[in-house]
């Protein structure tokens, strides 16, 4: 153990030189010719594998993807032990959120409010409490047009512009504040569709950097039901969630989704501290073949689990085993919903659940086969009020 604790260090110092130099290359040709890049193949493996298993949480975690930062054969190595989290269950890299979560648990995390900003941070969840410092996952920031309203989803908290490379996707919604898009920054599958809008056109057009990373993929719609009777006859409210990339058949036993392995090379550029985003290419690993095995199975359909109406209290519960403390309309929880045909075990389990614990703070537990950047952006729509739906 005191060379892992020696090689974690030297990473760490080397680490902190690439973030102070930002010169990508150099550093990478420095690190090609240091003692770490030249271990034996069987012995990296094991001080590997030996890091990643006692590392196994946050924020001790950070020396696996620190071990990623050294050098190719290290990153492809690591990447190779460390399991997406589907299977393991941990978030390691930034990439991490674009890919499913668990499917055996929730993963929890929580949301933090910014009401002067209107700025959004989803934090993952270090212990069972309510509210722990977390580790800082996505960052949103909302934006009005007199036509809509939005929310850009950035992996970085302090910038969250379309234009930087940081940016990974967007939530928009219509007039009302019923109807939500989200969009994906890159492609979610082979033969994904990209929409048209102004970032794009510019882009096209040569009028701003080819580096801003202007891609629209549309991967879920989310909509609100209307509420006809208005306050005589206020409620819950109800929400469904259309996962264009995602097939009906992901929540069956065996069922698959499609899964990001890398972020796109408009994206690369924005982390030379963090060598493990740069890869010759910019594929992403589609379990389906073709756009989303060209629709036969249908779409994944979510719908908010029905809340009952309890007597004592008069109010309306969901039961959400202690991740919820304070009554909202905000408040869901979502399941698969078993569009025209017989319901199963796999329709009652809670694909993800968000509410309120705080004035600005906020649980959300997702899991398989939506991920963290989804989970995230269908939260995001709830904080919008809705007076139609209420």
């Amino acid at each position: 153990m005191t060379i892992i604790r020696s090689i974690i260090q030297d990473m760490r110092s080397r680490s902190e030189r690439a973030v102070q130099d930002r010169v990508v290359e150099a550093v990478t040709d420095g690190l090609s010719q240091s003692c770490w890049a030249n271990m034996p193949q069987e012995l990296l493996r094991e001080v590997l594998v030996r890091i990643e298993a006692s590392e196994s949480a946050w924020p001790p975690r950070k020396s696996v993807a620190a071990c990623a930062g050294v050098c190719r054969s290290w990153r492809e190595i690591t990447r190779e032990i460390v399991k997406a989290p589907e299977v393991s269950g941990k978030l390691t890299f930034p990439i991490s959120v674009k890919q499913p979560g668990p499917r055996d648990s929730l993963l929890q995390c929580f949301i933090k409010r910014n009401r002067s900003t209107q700025t959004y941070f989803l934090f993952l969840s270090l212990t069972n409490a309510l509210a722990d410092d977390g580790k800082f996952l996505l960052a949103a920031r909302k934006w009005r047009r007199p036509t809509c309203t939005g929310y850009i989803i950035s992996l970085d908290a302090d910038d969250m512009s379309k234009g930087s490379g940081t940016y990974i996707g967007k939530l928009r919604s219509n007039f009302l504040g019923t109807k939500f898009t989200i969009f994906d920054g890159q492609p979610p599958h082979a033969g994904a569709k990209i929409t048209k809008s102004r970032s794009t056109r510019l882009v096209n057009s040569k009028q701003v950097s080819p580096r801003v990373p202007a891609g629209n993929y549309p991967v879920a719609h989310i909509s609100y039901e209307l509420n006809v009777l208005g306050s005589r006859s206020r409620g819950p409210r109800r929400m469904q969630c259309s996962m264009d990339a995602i097939p009906t058949s992901a929540i069956e036993p065996g069922g698959v989704a499609p899964t990001q392995t890398e972020f796109s090379v408009s994206n690369i550029d924005f982390f030379p501290s963090l060598p493990f985003f740069r890869s010759k290419s910019s594929r992403v690993e589609n379990i389906l073949s073709g756009p989303l095995a060209s629709q036969k199975d249908g779409v994944l359909v979510l719908r908010n689990k029905a809340p009952r109406w309890h007597e004592q209290l008069q109010c309306w519960c969901l039961n959400f085993h202690g991740r919820v403390t304070v009554a909202s309309v905000k408040n869901f929880q979502l399941v698969a919903s078993p569009e025209n045909g017989p319901t199963g075990p796999q329709h009652e389990k809670i694909i993800l659940q968000f509410g309120k614990v705080g004035k600005d703070l906020f649980t959300m537990d997702y899991r398989y086969p939506i991920s963290a950047f989804q989970a995230f952006a269908i939260c995001l729509s709830s904080f919008d009020t809705k007076i139609a739906c209420e």
